[in-house]
């Protein structure tokens, strides 16, 4: 299964890039995966952030297939355990996905044409976080769930 992450926003802090490639590399022998990073369209006027969400969220959509299984984060999604979420990636898996796309929004979230889309909502938490904290915690997640799947020591 090809795992995709789609970004608003770069990552500019040394210690969050270290820590994603460190967990990037020690994915390889579990999954594909690859990072897509597109530049968040800058709000000046506040009415018109529904407007942009969903012109960031055609660029999101541009990069995700027909076929994608797409679970975006959000603060409404449902919780997981790192067990549950497991269960849930193996599942995506044996019922045939070939690729899944997480999608983390801006600050602002994400538009409703991606909520749409989504086929399944994802929360880390009621609290909020920096999107770039929620990449490395999703990657680490994914790493997690597969160390659980191959009964693995790491996840406790």
């Amino acid at each position: 299964m090809k795992i995709k992450i789609i970004a608003l926003g770069k990552i500019k802090e040394t210690y969050i890039k270290d820590g994603i490639e460190e967990f990037l590399k020690r994915l390889k022998p579990y999954a594909p995966i690859e990072i897509v990073e597109i530049n968040p369209i800058e709000i000046k006027d506040e009415n018109l952030i529904t407007n942009i969400l969903m012109q960031e969220g055609e660029k999101i959509l541009s990069y995700i297939n027909n076929n994608t299984y797409v679970i975006t984060l959000e603060i409404e999604g449902k919780q997981l355990s790192s067990e549950d979420f497991s269960i849930k990636i193996n599942e995506l898996f044996n019922i045939g996905i070939n690729e899944l796309a997480f999608v983390i929004g801006s600050s602002h979230g994400i538009g409703k044409n991606v909520k749409e889309r989504a086929d399944y909502k994802l929360s880390f938490s009621k609290m909020t976080f920096l999107h770039t904290f929620a990449r490395l915690i999703l990657i680490e997640q994914i790493y997690r769930a597969f160390k659980i799947l191959k009964h693995e020591t790491y996840h406790k």
